[in-house]
């Protein structure tokens, strides 16, 4: 039987580090090629020594496939196609083409030029790692090659954010990557047709979470925000470059606009730029409302939000800092943590979700004292506020998409395994399809039945209508009778008469025999009468002839009787049938073989 297998090397019953194989109709890919921001050893990145031993990973993978820019699923693409070894084609859309490297290139100089890590890749691998990638357009199907085919759909989550449907024959299997069932201020929510795949691959980061109104949280978010710059703190709120960054953004210039607010909001420079740039520049990712109002102003373009400088973490009075990264494990956001952790007047905002290892989630978990480089200890005075503006799929969400797209099987990856656990059980509850949740390193296979499509000819159609059958109906199959021609990879189903019209054969009558022992104390007429007369009480409805040349006709059912000289009570009954009224012959057999009733008259 002919099987997909999905194996995670990274993002399973885990967050961070997505990487998915998938093997499909002989084919080999890879699903995204994430790193873990959680560590700075060999766990940062996937393990792809379990594709192969030695060597490159070209002639193991038929493609690689990235399905938007952070880097827990982009982060270890140089590493993979320029360390390791990998020529063969990677696909994308255009937004993440154009902002990955850019987040790489800040991870690399954080990562080397910063911490001074050695056997990490180099800018000019970034550059040709990028020159492997083939952009995606949504909705257009791509062919990998004759067999395999990919189709991207939007996600919403980030810009460029795309679910891929992966083909081959009529195997699917559909990737979610992240992604958002309802819009926000900048993004519209992510959308599929019922395509029927046989896996469907969705994150779980938020498996347990219902969230509230999202309206409620952004009066809440900016409550908080007022509050703490009208008592003179200064508020934290650390986000990666893309995304939440410009959606809060939005949410405080509207608010500092409306209450004629003073304080400077700063955004930490470079990346957001740029961020901003490429949110200009592909206008058509984002949703409609910003769409319309571009024409007049663009709306990333801040009257309220100024490039920071460090040197502004020093200065006197309140304060917002949007600042990269949003975990705080590294970088401007950590630096400004540090600085403004002692006073309690000031405020952390975490909107969004915190990998295990960060000092994010560290503070989350309510901890106060924590251990720094050089065995500092730094003490956390300041408030920290965790407010979920995340742009992943809640429980509701992801049950929305399955909803949408209706697999026949799920797996759930990139989340935790308590949390995994629980949605799992819900689905498999609600849909009656088998759920899994693979560890990484642990392959699920799932058997698939392809389905073949045959041409049907006009005339068999027509005389099963005849015949009184029900009408066609996708969703009641049922059984046609007659015969298949296989021509130049299709398949046809005929009538037999058209069928041997067709390649010129004569017609050929298969008939089966089957001998009954009874016992008759009458002579071999006197019993073939008998029978005649049973069967004429029995079988109502059917053509029952008792011919001169001594057998007895059921349809095209022949039956003739015989015994020996030395034993003329035993009677051997010979049937005969065409393998049309095979059914009925051997309902005859079965019925003979019990004998016939006495007090039966021979005619």
């Amino acid at each position: 039987m002919p099987e997909i297998k999905v194996t995670p090397l990274g993002a399973g019953q885990d967050v961070g580090r997505s990487c998915i194989l998938v093997s499909i109709g002989g084919k080999n890919i890879m699903l995204d090629c994430g790193m873990h921001m959680g560590f700075n050893d060999d766990r940062r990145f996937p393990d792809f020594s379990y594709i192969t031993q030695q060597g490159r990973l070209t002639e193991f993978l038929d493609c690689v496939i990235i399905s938007h820019f952070h880097l827990d699923h982009c982060g270890a693409l140089p590493y993979m196609s320029e360390m390791v070894g990998y020529d063969g084609p990677i696909y994308m859309t255009h937004p993440t083409k154009a902002i990955c490297p850019i987040l790489l290139e800040d991870f690399r100089k954080i990562t080397v030029d910063k911490k001074g890590e050695t056997n990490f890749f180099t800018s000019q691998m970034i550059k040709d790692c990028m020159k492997k990638v083939v952009p995606l357009n949504l909705h257009q199907t791509v062919q990998v090659d004759d067999e395999l085919e990919i189709k991207a759909y939007y996600a919403g989550h980030v810009l460029g954010a795309a679910m891929v449907q992966i083909k081959v024959g009529s195997e699917s299997v559909v990737y979610t990557g992240d992604y958002n069932m309802t819009p926000d201020r900048h993004l519209g929510a992510a959308w599929i047709d019922k395509c029927r795949p046989d896996i469907l691959i969705s994150e779980s980061t938020y498996a347990t979470t219902i969230r509230d109104s999202k309206r409620c949280r952004e009066r809440d978010f900016l409550k908080k925000v007022h509050e703490t710059v009208e008592r003179g703190g200064k508020v934290l709120i650390p986000v990666f470059a893309l995304g939440r960054a410009q959606e809060l953004c939005i949410l405080l210039e509207t608010f500092w606009e409306r209450m004629n607010m003073k304080a400077p909001i700063y955004f930490s420079t470079g990346l957001t730029e740029k961020a901003n740039h490429y949110y200009k520049l592909f206008i058509t990712w984002t949703n409609q409302k910003i769409r319309k109002t571009f024409v007049q102003r663009n709306m990333f373009e801040f009257k309220h939000i100024k490039a920071f400088d460090r040197s502004y973490a020093d200065n006197p009075g309140p304060m917002v800092v949007f600042a990269t990264p949003g975990m705080l494990h590294a970088g401007q956001s950590l630096q400004i943590f540090k600085k403004w952790a002692g006073n309690e007047k000031n405020m952390i905002i975490m909107p969004g979700y915190c990998v295990q290892g960060t000092i994010g989630h560290k503070i989350l978990n309510g901890q106060k004292k924590l251990e720094m480089e050089n065995r500092q200890t730094l003490e956390v005075k300041l408030q920290v506020e965790y407010m979920s503006f995340s742009a992943h799929a809640d429980a509701k969400g992801i049950m929305q998409l399955i909803r949408m797209a209706e697999p026949r099987n799920m797996l759930l990856v990139h989340g935790e395994a308590k949390k995994m656990e629980f949605l799992k059980d819900k689905i498999e509850q609600e849909f009656t399809i088998n759920c899994f949740m693979p560890a990484n390193g642990e392959t699920t296979t799932v058997i698939t039945n392809p389905s073949v499509p045959v041409d049907i000819s006009l005339n068999l159609l027509k005389r099963e209508m005849a015949l009184g059958g029900p009408l066609p109906d996708p969703k009641k199959p049922r059984t046609m009778h007659g015969t298949l021609i296989m021509k130049e990879n299709s398949l046809r189903l005929v009538s037999p008469e058209q069928a041997l019209k067709e390649l010129g054969l004569n017609e050929h009558q298969l008939r089966f025999t089957c001998r009954v022992q009874l016992q008759d104390p009458h002579s071999d007429p006197d019993t073939l009468s008998r029978i005649y007369t049973h069967l004429k009480s029995v079988l109502k409805g059917y053509t029952i002839q008792h011919l001169p040349d001594g057998t007895v006709m059921v349809e095209s059912i022949v039956i003739k009787v015989s015994s020996s000289a030395e034993e003329p009570n035993t009677k051997v009954l010979l049937l005969s049938w065409s393998y049309q009224d095979e059914d009925l012959g051997s309902f005859l057999s079965t019925l003979l073989k019990k004998g016939l009733p006495s007090g039966l008259s021979s005619m």
